[in-house]
């Protein structure tokens, strides 16, 4: 199908008088093509309705005043400021006043301030010593009195390009809004705009630019910017969440594997369990199989609260796959957070006869074993990192692949794991290792992909960042999780904390005492794990077994460690953040985070999911510097305040930012130009449900029309590449 020449398709040299050096500010600003300059929208707007006699200027207003320059434009020098200045003085039958300019073309400021001239001035007001001034204002060389009258308007002013003045930039858009106004177009038919009673694009983009504003209410965002920046916002959240549709659409036509639940793996592991599953974790597991059972991938997303028990309902599907005769990856973005996962669930998997492995990057010629067994078949269940995805790494039956926190990785990290399934049909061999004759790969089959995080997504990011996922929420704690008390402390009242950590011990209960260093530093002036625990030890907890854990041990190491913690071996584990996830410890019912201020909301709150998961009331104190900053004792009071996963990241996210919530540079948020997914949430839902009713509403040349420019915009946040 053919698609109609956009506004993305013409470079901004294809306007009249840019010349190269225009076109390179243009560019380093990010503005490369008309539909970028389009885009380019104004950060506010200057009355210049009203001209101003200058005895009625004040300083700190912005101004417009009509004046005759009695003074030519001069040059200066500061020896106090070090730099040079022009200036001239203009009078009005009222007044006189200032320009000035700290660096500006000599010529033009000549030829504009020639004595004599009448001048239409705008800009801010500031002082001097006794005179009044405006810096660098905005000149216009006026005819006569009259002219000025018909100039009289409302002006944008846009985001400061170097290199380019404003008067430039406003003539650059007006000169595309007069060429290439034809081809300005939303991406919602007219009569769909009808529909939903919806501002016209093109008038919306036509009154930002160009205001025709005759209220004589000063209140000019409101009527100007509210309602058509608004529709703009609208207009770019509904590109993208029709984008994610299409891309829902891409997996629901992809070849999956339908698998069969009548397997006794997943059966003996629930059975082992010891408990019931929550209503919550029954109703995720229908969820899951139901997709699993589809001839279609399942790309479900589970997410949920700390400690509500997601990874049990990723071990039963993974159960479900290990039945069915494939194997399972199961990829994190950290090596620690990998290794976390490897050691909580490979016990569970190795006591059924299931093969786990945990695969890392350096491992020298074990490696080259583990890679042999996982493309022979006789590894399982892999656990690792970005190593999954190397080159080198061939899955022999990949059926279920399990990405832990995804918003850390890239897209195209994601779709390589899934694109190592590849299906082997064998007419000799089986999955117990045997050997496997006359291997050859079949057409290309999609594992199932089970997404989960503990990180708690704000509504509107999710909708953002895992639009194409089906989304299965576990909202309820297992029967008997206690609430958890939490406590910000001062470092000097830091004495309490350990009395607490005392009479917890004495009733029979364990500790976490949290470090941010594994060692001292010389560049931070922190507490450090290593010499606490051997302090707390000697002369706090004398009486007490003291255990070390931290990121550096060996996997065997941190195993034993944490099985003994788990046995109740060890009473108080001194530990780093590798505590964050995959540390069950029912008796552990109290954790203090030393220097807290030193970690985000949310890493917090992963922390303090440790303790509360067994019978006892339980304990979090945050022992904190005086000297923290107010954004750091404004994140301790909401962890004071409240343990909803979900209200701390809303929290965090206005904090922070949607960018950093979610980790790194890979967060998959996409680059919107004039929203705002913090303070523009209620447009994103709004989004959302137009979406989903114009995939119905929309023509075949409309979404493909819409598939080529989200493809455009966001290449590296969306994969739209197998839409038809």
């Amino acid at each position: 199908m053919e698609i109609k020449k956009e506004l993305c398709d013409y470079p901004v040299k294809a306007l009249k008088g840019i010349g190269d050096k225009i076109s390179i500010h243009l560019e380093a600003k990010g503005i490369k093509t008309i539909e970028d300059l389009i885009w380019c929208l104004p950060i506010r707007y200057e009355d210049r309705r009203t001209i101003k006699d200058i005895r009625d200027l004040k300083e700190g207003e912005g101004a417009l005043i009509m004046a005759e320059v009695t003074e030519g434009v001069r040059r200066s020098f500061s020896t106090y400021y070090k730099k040079k200045s022009y200036s001239s003085r203009v009078t009005d039958s009222t007044g006189s006043i200032i320009l000035k300019w700290f660096h500006g073309n000599w010529t033009y400021l000549q030829n504009t301030c020639k004595k004599g001239n009448l001048l239409l001035i705008s800009g801010k007001v500031t002082r001097f010593g006794r005179d009044m001034q405006i810096v660098h204002p905005d000149l216009y060389v006026l005819e006569d009195k009259k002219e000025a009258e018909d100039l009289a308007s409302v002006i944008p002013i846009y985001p400061e390009i170097k290199g380019i003045k404003q008067g430039t930039l406003r003539n650059l858009i007006k000169q595309v809004l007069k060429d290439y106004g034809s081809l300005i177009e939303g991406i919602i038919p007219p009569e769909i705009e009808h529909h939903y009673n919806l501002i016209p694009f093109k008038h919306a983009i036509s009154m930002l630019h160009l205001p025709s504003y005759e209220s004589n209410d000063s209140n000019i965002p409101a009527f100007i910017e509210k309602p058509y920046k608004e529709r703009l916002i609208l207009e770019e959240y509904l590109l993208f969440q029709i984008a994610m549709f299409l891309k829902k659409a891409i997996i629901k036509k992809e070849k999956g594997i339908a698998f069969s639940l009548n397997g006794n793996l997943y059966n003996s592991y629930k059975k082992s369990l010891g408990f019931d599953l929550t209503h919550a974790q029954i109703r995720v597991m229908e969820e899951i199989i139901k997709d699993m059972a589809s001839s279609a991938p399942m790309n479900r997303l589970l997410q949920g609260d700390v400690g509500c028990g997601k990874t049990i309902c990723a071990v039963l599907a993974s159960c479900i796959a290990i039945d069915n005769g494939y194997q399972v990856a199961f990829m994190a973005p950290t090596e620690i957070l990998a290794e976390q996962h490897y050691l909580s669930i490979h016990s569970a998997f190795e006591n059924m006869g299931i093969s786990t492995v945990f695969l890392r990057g350096n491992m020298g010629r074990e490696r080259d074993r583990l890679l042999k067994g996982i493309e022979e078949g006789k590894i399982q269940v892999i656990v690792g990192t970005h190593a999954l995805i190397q080159e080198d790494v061939l899955f022999n039956r990949l059926g279920l692949v399990i990405i832990d926190e995804q918003h850390r990785f890239g897209v195209i990290q994601r779709k390589l794991l899934k694109e190592k399934a590849i299906s082997r049909e064998k007419t000799g061999g089986n999955m117990d290792g045997s050997k496997v004759l006359n291997t050859k790969i079949e057409n290309h089959i999609i594992p199932h992909t089970l997404v989960m995080t503990a990180t708690p997504i704000p509504r509107t990011l999710s909708m953002v960042v895992y639009g194409d996922l089906d989304v299965s929420i576990i909202d309820e704690m297992p029967t008997g999780r206690q609430t958890i008390e939490t406590k910000v402390l001062n470092e000097k009242d830091k004495d309490q904390a350990y009395k607490i950590i005392e009479d917890e011990i004495k009733k029979g209960r364990q500790a976490y005492i949290v470090y941010p260093l594994v060692e001292e530093s010389d560049k931070m002036d922190l507490l450090n794990a290593k010499e606490m625990a051997l302090y707390l030890s000697h002369s706090i907890f004398p009486s007490c077994n003291v255990g070390l854990l931290h990121g550096r041990m060996r996997p065997e190491e941190k195993e034993e460690t944490m099985g003994l913690f788990k046995k109740g071996m060890i009473d108080i584990l001194v530990c780093t953040t590798v505590i964050e996830v995959g540390i069950d410890c029912p008796n552990a019912s109290i954790i203090v985070i030393e220097h807290a201020e030193r970690f985000g909301l949310s890493q917090l709150h992963q922390m303090r999911g440790r303790v509360g998961r067994g019978i006892y009331p339980s304990k979090c104190i945050l022992i904190s510097s005086s000297k923290r900053t107010d954004l750091a004792t404004k994140r301790l009071k909401i962890m004071e305040q409240t343990t909803d996963g979900f209200i701390i990241a809303e929290e965090d996210m206005k904090i922070r930012g949607p960018g950093d919530i979610m980790g790194a540079r890979q967060s998959g948020i996409p680059d919107f130009r004039v929203g705002n997914i913090v303070r523009d949430s209620v447009i994103m839902t709004k989004a959302r449900a137009m979406a989903k009713e114009a995939m119905n509403l929309l023509s075949e040349q409309a979404l493909a029309r819409i598939k080529n420019i989200a493809e455009r915009r966001w290449r590296a946040n969306i994969d739209l590449s197998e839409v038809a």
